[in-house]
């Protein structure tokens, strides 16, 4: 099975790999501990999606750990991959978003795969969960994976989520909003519409752990076609972004499954929360979840 890393960001966001915070004990970086628990679920082959100016840098820091251990590819994302009559403007500087990175592993992808953001912590119940649906024998791959909006959030500040709705263990919207915790309840702010509403700890949110089958990709190329000619007047900052996209499959007709799991999420979204994760993964070590050197 194939695991498929979207890490075009980390340059931009950690100010260049080199700058990224180590979580474990030995220089770890959340990726690492991803990239074990994919493989203790049983995916063999993981391709990293990056910024091709940031390869020498990413290779030696994070692909050497891991090549002994698993079947690694690179793709790289890159600003001309869209339609021939798209005219890139030079204010232009960051990829397209989640949906065109997906789209760039095309040719590296060979069947039913995961996909995860290469700066979130999904905790190792996941995967398995992951690993079960993909391994069915549900000819459709389409799910998202459900986290319990209380396991996402941070008390540091507000946070972007994709809030859920689900019916008979389907998707029925994904709406991407910025929450924060006001006193002890959870308020939303739709993105798009600037909408409030409260969000219950239980409601689901979907972290951009997804699975697909190899249609996915005709999907992307038939949207990206689309979507450039909708968002031709803003070019300069519109961003082709997955949730969004799964939303139009969804109003096409195609059916994605939401997946639950009981697993705790980490990110650092801010500073402090860089101390929480290091403890959180420190007590997994302790428990024997992990080993001190992860890649020993």
């Amino acid at each position: 099975m194939e695991l498929l890393i979207m890490a075009a960001g980390m340059g931009s966001r950690f100010g260049g790999l080199k700058q990224i915070e180590p979580v474990g004990p030995n220089g770890e970086f959340i990726i690492d501990y991803s990239i074990y628990d994919a493989k203790k679920a049983g995916f063999d082959k993981v391709v990293f999606i990056i910024k091709e100016e940031n390869y020498e840098v990413f290779k030696e820091t994070i692909g050497k750990r891991v090549e002994p251990h698993m079947k690694v590819e690179y793709v790289f994302q890159r600003m001309e991959d869209v339609p021939s009559f798209v005219k890139i403007p030079e204010t232009r500087v960051k990829p397209w978003g989640t949906a065109q990175a997906i789209y760039e592993a095309k040719d590296k992808i060979t069947g039913p795969f995961l996909v995860i953001n290469a700066d979130d912590f999904y905790g190792r119940e996941s995967y398995f969960v992951a690993r079960d649906f993909l391994k069915s024998n549900i000819e459709n791959k389409f799910a998202t994976i459900g986290y319990k909006v209380e396991n996402t959030m941070t008390k540091f500040g507000s946070v972007k989520r994709g809030v859920i709705k689900v019916k008979d263990g389907n998707l029925l919207s994904i709406t991407e909003s910025r929450l924060e915790y006001v006193g002890d309840k959870i308020i939303a702010k739709a993105l798009e519409t600037n909408e409030e509403f409260e969000v219950s700890k239980d409601d689901l949110a979907s972290m951009n752990m997804l699975t697909f089958d190899l249609s996915i990709f005709s999907f992307i190329e038939r949207r990206m076609n689309e979507y450039f000619k909708e968002n031709e007047d803003n070019l300069d900052k519109c961003e082709f972004l997955i949730p969004i996209e799964l939303e139009r499959a969804i109003e096409e007709g195609k059916t994605v499954k939401v997946l639950n799991t009981n697993a705790p999420w980490y990110g650092i979204t801010y500073r402090e929360d860089l101390d929480e994760v290091k403890d959180a993964i420190n007590k997994m070590i302790e428990d024997g979840e992990y080993p001190s050197n992860l890649w020993e």
